[in-house]
């Protein structure tokens, strides 16, 4: 793990060069000494996690169909790099434990639940994951839980209290000062959309005891502003655009 002041986050792996949520692009992140790898979690028909933002596979592969829908057997069939250039051909959906197995002792994971409420479970599936690659403990996984759904996140908390969570936010209404007391009882970051975010905010937010990554950076530009307002962590596209 780097020990950047602020951390370097891709989104969905380095996804402005290779087909977001794919190995090529957490290995492109990997390459660009990203900190952590921001993906997203769904479960297969099956109930397998695997590693995709979409409902369904059909803008980021050559399938059609929505993943609650699909096995794995079927996930895993479909073409997921072409769709972002031809010399990405044959990427496949990956499952989380291959992406774990990837990025271990290289970079940390930044780990969204998708639609939980589609996913009942999930919260369990994931932290059993996590247990079975012994990235549990908070001390060397590297590990961070984010989702929209607070519910999910809580359900989260109960199972693997010691894994830090971070809720993501897009409404201002979550980011006033009573909100943000009810949120520390069980969070440890609060990621919001980074046209929310005031240097107030972010000082709030700190004086709660938690910390603020911001997404999503697709524009060189728009780093320093965003550093200025004293966040702990940028999320992008671009790994590159992020100096630490």
């Amino acid at each position: 793990m780097k020990t950047n002041r602020v951390l370097n986050i891709a989104h969905r792996g380095a996804s402005g060069y290779a087909p977001e949520n794919t190995l090529a692009a957490f290995a492109r992140a990997i390459a660009m000494n990203a900190d952590y790898l921001e993906l997203d979690v769904q479960l297969s028909r099956d109930g397998r996690l695997v590693v995709i933002h979409d409902q369904t596979v059909d803008r980021t592969s050559d399938g059609t169909g929505r993943v609650v829908d699909l096995t794995l057997e079927q996930l895993r069939e479909v073409d997921a790099g072409s769709w972002f250039n031809k010399k990405f051909t044959g990427e496949r959906i990956p499952t989380l434990a291959e992406v774990l197995h990837l990025s271990r002792g290289k970079a940390g994971l930044l780990i969204e639940i998708k639609w939980a409420s589609m996913y009942p479970g999930i919260e369990h599936k994931l932290a059993d994951e996590l247990i079975a690659h012994g990235l549990d403990n908070p001390n060397a996984s590297g590990i961070i839980i984010q989702s929209f759904d607070q519910e999910s996140l809580k359900r989260f908390h109960a199972i693997l209290p010691n894994v830090p969570i971070g809720v993501l936010v897009e409404n201002q209404k979550d980011l006033v000062t009573n909100k943000l007391a009810e949120l520390a009882a069980f969070a440890d970051y609060i990621n919001p959309y980074m046209g929310l975010a005031t240097k107030e905010i972010v000082e709030d937010i700190h004086s709660q005891g938690m910390k603020v990554c911001l997404w999503t950076v697709r524009s060189p530009g728009a780093v320093k502003p965003l550093l200025e307002l004293g966040v702990d962590g940028l999320i992008s596209d671009y790994p590159d655009y992020i100096r630490g």
